[in-house]
């Protein structure tokens, strides 16, 4: 009978997409052997899903993960989301949609990881089908009380801004909490283009530029996609307003070229901005940092008490 760190110890030695397919064959005889008796056990669908993403194998990931004799094998969120973040970034949008169809037909819970990456996914599809399911999504994740991050509704406001539905992109931008960040300022510009509220459109962008003024402030910083509509070559409501209102035009004219001056624009699309993962430091990293020095005799620490 294989035991469960017998399995862990075999998952942890993979380095290789043969040593895979062995560890696969043993998955299914542990399952088999365990399935009655592994419940609160250790998880091995995460640990599995890393070594595929390790190793770049999404086939045998979204096999094991769809096979019903492996039932409550990948019972836990972090399965999934690894697989579909694998899928996300090889540009695999319909497998990704796929796994989250199985995630549910399994009814395993959704997490806020879950969340962002369902909206990414159907951003990316950019269908109105896909604009549809986000609606129905957001919907459900409401009446279940749950919570998403900000980037989540971030991708909904855009789904729905390119498939130019503005009612649905501004009832969804209204459920961002707070929105000063640059990315919920450049959906909100480009929301108040596509409504047509151009006096809006004029204010903010005033005053975004009268916050640059100073250096105390945190400036805000415009996509050249967003800055783009004094050319009139991407917001058709904006292009139409500004054939009939020269005064206006002219005025947006002034403050987009200020705002160039003074460094408030970026060249980052408003896809690199949504796309964007940021790393912060790690924690053990600063805790490494702040012990350089013993608090007990105030002399640098030894290499050998630092790799402890």
């Amino acid at each position: 009978m294989i035991r469960r760190d017998e399995l862990k110890a075999l998952l942890h030695l993979c380095q290789t997409p043969d040593d895979v397919e062995i560890a696969k064959n043993v998955i299914y005889r542990y399952h088999a052997e365990n399935r009655n008796v592994t419940f609160g056990e250790f998880k091995f669908g995460p640990l599995f899903m890393r070594l595929c993403y390790e190793l770049d194998l999404e086939v045998p990931a979204i096999e094991l993960i769809k096979d019903q004799t492996l039932h409550s094998f990948f019972s836990d969120g972090t399965s999934f989301n690894i697989l579909m973040d694998m899928l996300f970034k090889k540009g695999r949008y319909e497998s990704a949609l796929e796994v989250l169809g199985e995630m549910k037909k399994q009814h395993v819970k959704f997490i806020k990881t879950t969340y962002l990456l369902a909206f990414a996914i159907y951003y990316k599809l950019n269908s109105p089908e896909s604009c549809k399911m986000c609606t129905k999504l957001l919907e459900e994740a409401q009446l279940q009380g749950d919570s998403m991050p900000r980037r989540a509704y971030c991708f909904a406001v855009a789904c729905a801004l390119k498939q130019n539905d503005v009612v649905k992109a501004q009832s969804f931008y209204s459920l961002i909490g707070h929105s000063q960040s640059r990315l919920c300022s450049n959906l909100n510009i480009l929301v108040l283009a596509k409504s047509g509220a151009l006096e809006d459109l004029m204010r903010t962008l005033a005053d975004a530029l009268d916050m640059g003024a100073s250096k105390l402030v945190k400036r805000a910083e415009f996509s050249e996609q967003v800055d783009s509509l004094r050319y009139h070559n991407q917001l058709v409501t904006v292009r139409e307003e500004l054939e009939e209102n020269s005064v206006f035009c002219a005025r947006l004219e002034d403050i987009c070229a200020e705002l160039q001056a003074s460094g408030q624009v970026t060249k980052l699309t408003l896809d690199d901005m949504l796309c964007h993962v940021s790393y912060g430091k790690k924690h053990h990293m600063q805790i490494l940092k702040q012990a350089q020095v013993s608090r007990r005799t105030f002399r640098p620490l030894k290499s050998v008490l630092l790799a402890e």
